[in-house]
C-alpha cells in the first residue's frame, strides 16, 4: 500500500501547488473618456466629424506597417494605453514594444496591459519589473499557479487552462485603437529570420474605439484577471538587456516604410465605414458564458447569409461536421466560396491540419473551392515586392478575415475552428465596406493563384494539388513540400478524436 499512498500524497501535494490563490481586491479600473482634446482626440476630430457614426478603417496587411502602427500609438498618447494579447514575445519586437509602453508611462500615461498568460513563459521578472511602475499596471488572465513547470498545472486544472483569451487589441487615449490577427513577436512583424505570419490587422478611429475600450474593461475586471503581483509576488530581477543591433536594424526598416510618411504627413487614407465590434464573454474560459454570447453566432447574425459569395481566410479551418455542412450547403445553394488556409508545408500547428483535412472532399464534392498557401515562391524577384497581403517569401498564414458578398467583411481573432468556436475568447470587427470586402476579393483573385496550391478532386475523387509557378500549372498527387513520415503522422491524428481541442 505504500506506493498508492505515495501517489496519492503527490496528487493532493501537485494539486494544492496548482491551485489558483484567492483573487485579490483589485482597485476600480475603467477606460478614460475625457480624451477628446489629446493630439489623437483632435487628429481624429475632423473625421468623425465629417462622417458621424462611421469609423475610420486602414488596413494593415505588412508586418513592419502594422508594427510601426502600434510604436506610433504609443508615442503619440497622452493619457492612457489599453492593451490585450495572446502572445507577447521575448524577442526583437516584444522588447521594443515593452520600451515603448514604458517610454509612455514615463510620460505620466497611465498604461493597462492584459495578457494572457499560455505564453509568458520566460516573462515574469521583465513584466513584474514593469509592473513595478507606478504608471503600469499589469494582470494576466487565466493563470498558472505553478510558474515554473506550467505544463503540471494542465495535469490537475486542464478544463480551465485549456481555455485561452485569444483577444488582441492595443487602444491609445480611447480615440484610435487596433484590432486584427497579429500578436507581439517577431514573426508578425517581418522580423523573423526564417519565417513571417501573413497577417491582417486594421487601425481604427471613430465611435467603435468606445466599443472596445467597453470590452478591454469588460475583461480587465473579470474574475479571470489577476494582477501580476498576487501571481509573481516575489520576482527575480530581471536579466539585463544586451544592447540588440537587429533592433536598430529593425528600427531603421521601419522608419523608411511609406506608411510612416504617410502617418506623419497626416496623408493616411481612411475608409469610412459602419463598423461593429464582436466579442465573446470573458465567462467563456470559465464555462459559464450564455450560449447566444459565443462570437460565432454573433459573426453568422452580423454577416448574414450570403447569397453571392463567401470569401474565408482562416490559418486553422477545422470546420468540424456541423460547420463543414452549413459551408457545403451554401455551396449548393449557387453561393460562390473560397476558402484559403494553410498547407501542411506551411502550418506551424500539424494537428490542425489533421482536423482540417477530412472535411477536403465533402467540400470539394459540395463546389466549395479550397486553396492552401504555400510556404514560399520564388516567382517575385525583391522582397519589396513580395511584401504585401499575404506576407514575406517564407511564410505561414495568420490572417483571419471573412468578406460575404463583396460588401461586409470581418478582420479579428476569430479563427473557423472548433477552438475559437467552443474553447477560446476571440474579438474582432465586422465593417460595412464594399472598398475593404473588394481589396480581400482582389487580393485573393491577383495573388493567390501564384501564392496557394488549389485543392482539387480528379475524376476519380482523388485529391491533388495545383501549383502555378510563373503561370505554369504543375500537378502534386500528393501534399507538396511534404514527407512521407509527416502525412503519415497526420492521417493518424485525423483518426483521433481530437477535433473539439482544435
Amino acid at each position: 500500500m505504500l506506493v498508492p499512498a505515495a501517489m496519492l500524497a503527490a496528487g493532493f501535494t501537485l494539486a494544492s501547488c496548482s491551485a489558483l490563490p484567492v483573487l485579490p481586491p483589485r482597485a476600480a479600473s475603467t477606460a478614460l473618456s475625457d480624451t477628446g482634446d489629446t493630439r489623437l482626440g483632435k487628429a481624429v476630430l475632423a473625421g468623425t466629424m465629417a462622417h458621424p457614426g462611421l469609423a475610420g478603417i486602414h488596413p494593415l496587411s505588412d508586418g513592419r506597417d502594422a508594427f510601426a502602427a502600434r510604436a506610433m500609438l504609443a508615442q503619440a498618447a497622452e493619457r492612457s494605453l489599453d492593451v490585450q494579447y495572446y502572445i507577447w514575445r521575448n524577442d526583437t519586437t516584444g522588447m521594443l514594444m515593452f520600451d515603448a509602453l514604458k517610454a509612455a508611462a514615463d510620460r505620466g500615461v497611465r498604461v493597462r496591459l492584459l495578457l494572457d498568460d499560455n505564453n509568458t513563459a520566460g516573462l515574469d521578472a521583465v513584466l513584474a519589473q514593469l509592473d513595478a511602475h507606478p504608471q503600469i499596471e499589469i494582470r494576466l488572465f487565466n493563470p498558472f499557479a505553478i510558474r515554473s513547470a506550467r505544463y503540471l498545472g494542465f495535469v490537475t486544472d486542464f478544463g480551465r487552462l485549456n481555455r485561452r483569451m485569444h483577444n488582441k487589441s492595443f487602444t491609445a487615449d480611447n480615440q484610435v485603437t487596433i484590432v486584427g490577427g497579429r500578436n507581439i513577436g517577431n514573426e508578425y512583424f517581418g522580423a523573423a529570420g526564417d519565417i513571417s505570419f501573413a497577417d491582417l490587422d486594421v487601425i481604427v478611429a471613430g465611435p467603435v474605439v468606445r466599443a472596445v475600450s467597453d470590452d478591454f474593461d469588460r475583461y480587465w475586471n473579470s474574475s479571470s484577471a489577476y494582477p501580476m503581483a498576487a501571481m509573481v509576488p516575489h520576482p527575480e530581477a530581471a536579466p539585463a538587456r544586451q544592447t540588440d543591433p537587429a533592433a536598430a536594424d529593425y528600427l531603421d526598416a521601419v522608419k523608411r516604410s511609406t506608411f510612416m510618411t504617410q502617418l506623419t504627413a497626416g496623408t493616411l487614407p481612411f475608409e469610412w465605414a459602419h463598423t461593429r465590434l464582436v466579442s465573446d464573454d470573458p465567462a467563456k474560459v470559465v464555462g459559464k458564458a450564455p450560449k447566444e454570447a459565443n462570437i460565432a453566432l454573433k459573426l453568422r447574425g452580423l454577416l448574414g447569409e450570403p447569397k453571392r459569395s463567401l470569401d474565408l481566410v482562416s490559418p486553422y479551418f477545422v470546420p468540424g461536421k456541423d460547420g463543414a455542412e452549413a459551408v457545403a450547403d451554401l455551396a449548393r445553394q449557387g453561393v460562390r466560396i473560397r476558402i484559403l488556409t494553410n498547407s501542411l508545408e506551411a502550418t506551424d500547428v500539424a494537428a490542425v491540419h489533421a482536423g482540417y483535412a477530412k472535411w477536403r472532399k465533402p467540400l470539394l464534392e459540395a463546389g466549395v473551392s479550397l486553396y492552401e498557401l504555400r510556404r514560399e515562391w520564388t516567382d517575385e524577384p525583391s522582397r519589396e515586392q513580395r511584401r504585401g497581403a499575404f506576407g514575406s517569401s517564407d511564410a505561414s498564414l495568420h490572417a483571419k478575415t471573412i468578406a460575404a458578398d463583396g460588401n461586409r467583411i470581418f478582420v479579428g481573432s476569430f479563427n473557423f475552428d472548433q477552438r475559437s468556436i467552443h474553447l477560446n475568447t476571440e474579438m474582432g470587427l465586422v465593417i460595412d465596406s464594399v472598398a475593404l470586402a473588394g481589396q480581400l476579393t482582389s487580393t485573393l483573385d491577383n495573388r493567390m493563384p501564384t501564392r496557394a496550391y488549389e485543392v482539387r478532386l480528379d475524376e476519380n475523387g482523388k485529391l491533388h494539388w495545383i501549383e502555378r509557378p510563373k503561370g505554369k500549372e504543375v500537378r502534386h498527387d500528393v501534399e507538396p513540400g511534404t514527407t512521407w513520415w509527416k502525412r503519415a503522422a497526420v492521417r493518424g491524428l485525423a483518426w483521433l478524436p481530437i477535433d473539439w481541442l482544435l
